[in-house]
């Protein structure tokens, strides 16, 4: 009955818009549309929800929508059938803040099904940054969240960044990674390229150009700009400047692992910090990893949980360990040695994460190591083609022939392997469902540029992107 009764002032809105515009005065065209928005929001979260997470609202947004449209109609029709007959300057204000409170109960309602995020992240960290961005203050607001490495950052922004009721909360969005080494004039073209704002002649364009047409293209619009891994607090006196201050409830989201660096840039409120993942979570996400669609034999759970209480709650260590347990032998003697050697110390740093990494590393199989290893000649957070990186294998010689397969062929097998054992992360895909484009983590990178010098397999040099993108760095 809800959502037929928001069907229903859905095509009163629509109509009133389009047919009857000429009878609104001062800002009730604004008005109405804002209100349109509202309630494509609650059709979104009611299609989208269970019945049981529905059945605490459903009331409430009936009767709201069957008062809404009994206004708008008797009021519309009064002025259409006499001019001089006034609009109650106002009701239309009433009526918002009846949805106002609405879309409140759906953002802090316990665990709605639209709004639940994957095992990578806390459902806690989710919510709070959510209800953050969306709250009621119409200044421009920093929201950051500080974490340690592969704790979940840039996983929850992209969770935050996609989800519906932020799509349809502002008019735009924008996201751009910064990196230790960022460059400006970079950042500009991919803020301008998420916003699908952005053309070839563009890059031949200068930065005071490109910051230009940024801000315009953001200026009187309520905007969530994500500035994922900001590593020091040059870079927001570098760009602060760039974002226009309209007073319409625009938020900047910027994760880091710094906290001078979050309330330097952050004056409005304290940062969020991340929190690791609940056991539960953790055995969650392993499961995943390991099993897919299966659940874990009994004779290797103890021992599973084991693994996953040594992991401490960092998304990163659990999906590596997982992708390692989900190509080996399912054995308890061997999930005994993970165990045993994943490490247990009473608290997860970057050197705990880093072992586990390299644990990943040294039971990779012999052929996949120098595919892997490879991958450290790409800059940080580069988004790397995988045809052309297929394309660089071959040529390297460092993919062997398999039977009648093509070198591209096993090349691509490779490829997904170090995909399903996390080592690699997707990025982007083509319309017909495979892989365009993937990236490493920060530390996945680390591990692989310190063990490809160990094993003297390349050399690193400060080498420019164009030339990585035209061909190998190898030495």
């Amino acid at each position: 009955m809800a959502y037929a009764a928001l069907r229903s002032l859905a095509q009163i809105l629509h109509q009133t818009l389009n047919r009857d515009h000429q009878y609104l005065i001062l800002d009730e065209k604004q008005q109405i549309e804002s209100l349109v928005e509202k309630v494509s929001s609650i059709q979104d979260f009611l299609e989208n929800s269970s019945q049981k997470i529905k059945q605490h609202l459903e009331r409430k947004i009936r009767d709201a929508s069957y008062i809404a449209e009994d206004i708008i109609e008797s009021h519309i029709t009064d002025r259409i059938r006499s001019e001089s007959a006034r609009y109650e300057y106002g009701i239309l204000e009433k009526i918002s803040i009846r949805f106002n409170v609405i879309e409140k109960w759906i953002v802090s309602s316990p665990k709605p099904a639209y709004s639940r995020p994957s095992t990578l992240v806390s459902f806690d960290d989710f919510m709070d940054i959510k209800a953050r961005l969306v709250r009621e203050s119409s200044e421009l607001e920093i929201v950051s969240m500080v974490g340690m490495s592969g704790i979940g950052k840039t996983n929850l922004a992209k969770q935050v960044y996609h989800d519906s009721y932020i799509v349809h909360h502002f008019q735009t969005r924008a996201w751009a990674t910064i990196s230790r080494n960022y460059n400006v004039q970079e950042i500009l073209l991919n803020l301008l390229n998420s916003m699908g704002e952005l053309t070839s002649k563009m890059h031949e364009m200068t930065s005071e150009f490109l910051k230009e047409r940024l801000y315009m293209n953001l200026f009187h619009r309520r905007y969530l700009i994500v500035l994922d891994d900001v590593w020091d607090t040059k870079f927001w006196d570098d760009v602060k400047q760039l974002f226009p201050i309209d007073k319409n409830g625009s938020r900047i989201l910027m994760t880091t692992r710094l906290e001078n660096v979050a309330n330097y840039a952050n004056s409005c409120s304290p940062p969020h910090h991340m929190q690791f993942l609940s056991d539960s979570d953790g055995w969650i996400l392993f499961c995943e990893k390991v099993f897919g669609k299966y659940y874990c034999p009994l004779n290797l759970k103890e021992i599973g949980e084991k693994i996953v209480q040594h992991c401490q709650g960092l998304p990163l260590a659990i999906v590596l360990i997982g992708g390692l347990l989900s190509k080996a032998t399912r054995t308890e003697h061997y999930w005994k040695y993970v165990a045993e050697n994943v490490g247990s110390e009473t608290t997860i740093t970057d050197e705990q994460c880093s072992k586990i990494l390299s644990f990943s590393y040294k039971y990779l199989p012999s052929h996949l190591k120098w595919c892997f290893l490879y991958m450290g000649i790409f800059p940080e957070d580069y988004n790397i083609h995988v045809s052309k990186l297929v394309k660089l294998w071959v040529a390297e010689g460092i993919v062997k022939p398999v039977g009648s397969k093509s070198l591209e062929d096993v090349a691509e097998e490779y490829f997904l392997d170090l995909v399903e054992r996390n080592l690699i992360l997707i990025h982007e895909k083509h319309s017909i469902g495979k892989i365009k484009t993937c990236k490493i983590h920060d530390l996945v990178r680390d591990l692989c540029v310190r063990e490809a010098q160990k094993e003297k397999f390349f050399h690193v040099t400060n080498r420019s992107l164009r030339g990585i993108q035209e061909g190998s760095s190898i030495q």
